[in-house]
């Protein structure tokens, strides 16, 4: 019988620098997760997979190479479904890349799925894991789940949209300098091994909405404002002097499907790194919530966005990045990503937003998860999900220090806010 030709795909321009950048000991992936309300059968999430991963040909993919370029195919049959280890997003051999992109994972309640970065972002990621979960949900309990853009049908065809690269497509006329200054840099004791550390705060989302309007900004907005507090208080409790002190920032992404009106699964996202100069003088929380949310109101907007899309896919376009041989490639996209992609903020505060499903299949759904791993040369990270009244603040740590957590979780706490903290080593309450 003849065989059924593969797709393949292009890496598309936010994807390049993550195969480069990739080293011993880290690879850029990213978790998104469920707990249902029963127990998973490994079996009928199997089923599941292999009923929706055609569907699927830029997710489930395997990352290739050749002489000048990495390239996706499409894989010829769903990974196999695994059960969880010691800890979220463990690092594995670069070559497991080269069977499979992504990773599903089970334990007892929970359904996982880890993403190499080049394949999608995190809002391609939620399509694909809400399929997977309603596809599991069907064939498990005989649910009709109605479909819908972020729940698709295994049985219909791929749309061209959702493989589109559209940073090509939305680059503007000029592009903006990528100088930035140097921010601080969270440093601690490295912990060996391969385990993370992962804690997670619990919170009522409309008391975090309440508190958000009274200083006149967006939740994510907010928690940016906390999160430089809380990079402040670090930095004073290291450097105590003024004068060595450095900005502190914060990176946020930016899903551009919103802003341009795109349905591509592929990677299609920015950032905007709000932050200030402590050396310039203290700042209130409502300084800083203001402060972020004009920085916010002045950089998300269709021509600042096309122009960051320039700088990078004119970069991508030069003769010097399309005719030298794949390693030397590597050599300098690594170089550009540890002097440039990892100075520039000290932490990601990457908010999903809220997932809202369908009834049919949200009485099976209790929470969900969002994490994404700690980068090359920090320590940490942190990401935001909200689901049935429940915000779900992640953070990953590689280092044995929990200080920015504490002091993070301490400062909306002081503000009145209920804050039920877990972590893979323990659960307490603040």
């Amino acid at each position: 019988m003849k065989q059924q030709k593969l797709h393949w795909l292009k890496l598309d321009n936010a994807a390049k620098i993550y195969p480069a950048a990739k080293r011993r000991g880290w690879i850029n992936f990213f978790r998104l997760s469920v707990t249902l309300s029963e127990k998973v059968d490994p079996a009928v999430l199997q089923n599941a997979l292999d009923a929706i991963h055609k569907r699927f040909p830029s997710i489930c993919a395997r990352l290739c190479h050749g002489l000048f370029w990495y390239y996706l195919e499409e894989m010829p049959q769903a990974p196999i479904v695994r059960e969880e280890g010691p800890c979220p997003l463990i690092t594995e051999n670069k070559k497991a890349l080269g069977k499979s992109a992504i990773r599903v994972i089970y334990y007892d309640n929970r359904i996982a799925v880890e993403y190499f970065h080049s394949i999608t972002d995190g809002t391609g990621g939620m399509v694909f894991l809400k399929s997977l979960v309603a596809e599991y949900i069907h064939q498990r309990y005989g649910a009709i789940i109605p479909y819908s853009r972020e729940i698709l049908d295994p049985r219909d065809p791929v749309r061209k949209e959702e493989l589109e690269d559209c940073f090509q497509k939305h680059e503007g006329r000029v592009g903006r300098s990528r100088n930035d200054s140097r921010t601080y840099k969270l440093r601690g004791t490295k912990k060996g091994g391969k385990f993370l550390d992962l804690t997670c705060g619990e919170l009522d989302s409309g008391e975090l909405l309440h508190i958000a309007h009274d200083y006149e900004v967006s939740v994510t907005e907010f928690l940016c404002a906390v999160m430089l507090k809380s990079l402040i208080t670090h930095q004073n409790e290291h450097i105590s002097n003024i004068d060595r002190q450095r900005p502190v920032k914060v990176l946020i992404p930016v899903n551009l499907r919103r802003l341009y009106g795109e349905e591509t699964l592929r990677n299609f996202s920015q950032y905007i790194t709000p932050g200030i100069d402590p050396r310039l003088g203290e700042y209130t929380l409502r300084e800083l919530a203001k402060a972020v949310h004009h920085h916010m109101g002045e950089e998300l907007t269709p021509q600042k966005m096309s122009a960051r899309i320039k700088v990078n896919t004119d970069a991508e376009k030069s003769i010097f990045a399309r005719i030298p041989p794949l390693f030397i490639k590597n050599l300098v996209m690594r170089a550009v990503y540890d002097s440039v992609g990892e100075t520039t903020s000290c932490l990601n505060i990457s908010n999903l937003g809220i997932v809202r499903l369908p009834e049919e299949m949200a009485k099976y759904v209790d929470r969900f998860d969002f994490i994404i791993g700690p980068p090359a040369s920090t320590p940490n990270n942190c990401s935001v999900v909200t689901y049935k009244g429940k915000v779900y603040i992640n953070f990953i740590r590689n280092i044995k220090e929990s200080e920015l957590e504490r002091i993070f979780f301490t400062n909306l706490v002081k503000l009145g806010l209920h804050v039920k903290i877990q972590s893979n080593q323990s659960e307490v309450y603040i």
